[in-house]
């Protein structure tokens, strides 16, 4: 059964919150500030996180990033706060989904199905391809017309990120928020750079190109799976 960690210091919506879930056949976990979600983090395993943005004791943002520096999990922002400044941050902070109150509840349940859904399948994939291209991202190998070629574990993270966000641009921003683990070791703007020259050299070909850069964003990748 799938966990999602509900954390909303409303009382009467974070067990409306969790009585639906549950309707749908999800365990849920209740948390009314950031202090208790963290605890919750470090004892128990969850599926997805659904994180007020206005907390009492800590903003939403800053308890998202926690969270994700112990585990990758996706994030569904629910929050009153509807600025165009907030979404795009809710976002570029590696969010699934930025809902606004008021919101559907019907339609909340679809959204965190299909997520759970999306993120279930991505994650029991080990191998992409293309046809051309073969990535196996348990061996850490990179194939291209039956050549292979060692990926770094830093390498096949990005590539994990790209293959999982096709056709999607990632900001800077966000790439180097998701290389940054929790021991501290981090990739600063110029390291990505050179991660991603390392990466189209490996993987890219004068007709064939995966990764596009995205003027004053980011990168995006265009390559098509089978």
């Amino acid at each position: 059964m799938q966990n999602i960690l509900i954390v909303e210091d409303d009382v009467m919506l974070n067990s409306g919150l969790c009585y639906n879930l549950q309707l749908d056949q999800y365990k849920t976990v209740s948390a009314q500030n950031a202090a208790e979600a963290l605890e919750q983090i470090k004892t128990d395993g969850f599926d997805l996180a659904v994180l007020d943005i206005n907390l009492p004791d800590m903003d939403g943002f800053d308890l998202c990033k926690k969270i994700k520096a112990v585990h990758d999990i996706p994030v569904i922002f629910l929050t009153a706060r509807d600025l165009e400044s907030d979404v795009v941050k809710g976002f570029e902070l590696g969010a699934d989904d930025y809902i606004t109150k008021p919101f559907s509840i019907n339609i909340f349940r679809k959204k965190v199905a299909a997520i759970l859904r999306r993120c279930g399948n991505q994650k029991g994939e080990s191998i992409y391809s293309d046809g051309n291209l073969i990535i196996d991202f348990d061996k850490l190998t990179v194939a291209i017309n039956g050549v292979s070629t060692i990926l770094t574990s830093t390498e096949s993270k990005l590539l994990k990120l790209f293959t999982a966000n096709a056709n999607t641009v990632l900001t800077r921003q966000m790439l180097l928020e998701k290389l940054w683990d929790n021991e501290g070791n981090f990739v600063d703007e110029h390291v990505l750079t050179v991660y991603i020259n390392r990466l189209r050299g490996k993987i890219e070909s004068d007709d064939r190109k995966y990764i596009n850069t995205v003027y004053g964003m980011g990168y995006m990748w265009v390559g098509d799976k089978e």
